[in-house]
């Protein structure tokens, strides 16, 4: 989603957390400042409910003991500066992540469904800053205006795999199998329109 700087003046960590509990609009937090998150589009918001179901059903059966969370629950991270971001899907397996109700700092993996006017910032400013979580095993951006998946894994140096509509992708950081019909179920797209009229 779209980010528009909020303010000129630098919040604290404190100021920005207590600003958000109250906030009707989400912002991310980045070197003191704040930026606002405009709404997603309807294929934006059934990948990322779509893909946050299929994680927790498939854990939830195996009795895992990883949760999973959506779009409203913020990752942190500290380097030279804090940031905090809103994911469109995480999943942390620390059972330890409980410092806070309001953020996580451990995921394993995280989900961002991508947009023209959010390509470039999730493909370069939040995808480094998310290789340098101690915990972090892949991270996943997903098309919504064209079937495509593409996830980078720790354990292949970070090189990413592509994934299209008839194939199964293994996360294995949480060791979850969905395949990519399932992940664009009821999305509306050409691939997808071409995908179901073929399998009739």
């Amino acid at each position: 989603m779209p980010l528009v700087k909020n303010t000129e003046t630098k919040l604290s960590e404190e100021e920005y957390l207590k600003g958000e509990l109250s906030s009707e609009i989400r912002h991310e937090y980045i070197d003191g400042y704040v930026f606002a998150m405009s709404g997603g589009s309807k294929n934006h918001n059934l990948i990322s409910k779509s893909i946050s179901r299929g994680f927790d059903n498939s854990l939830i059966k195996k009795k895992s003991s990883c949760r999973t969370f959506s779009e409203n629950m913020k990752v942190k991270g500290s380097e030279e500066t804090i940031k905090y971001f809103y994911p469109d899907v995480l999943v942390t397996c620390d059972p330890d992540d409980n410092e806070s109700e309001y953020y996580i700092d451990s995921p394993v993996i995280i989900v961002e469904v991508l947009s023209q006017s959010t390509r470039k910032y999730d493909l370069t400013t939040k995808k480094l800053y998310y290789f340098n979580i101690p915990t972090f095993r892949e991270y996943v951006v997903i098309e919504q205006n064209f079937c495509q998946i593409e996830v980078f894994r720790k354990s292949d140096d970070w090189r990413s795999s592509v994934y299209f509509l008839g194939d199964e992708i293994k996360f294995e950081s949480i060791d979850v199998t969905l395949s990519v019909e399932d992940i664009y179920y009821q999305v509306t797209n050409d691939d997808m329109a071409n995908f179901l009229t073929e399998q009739k």
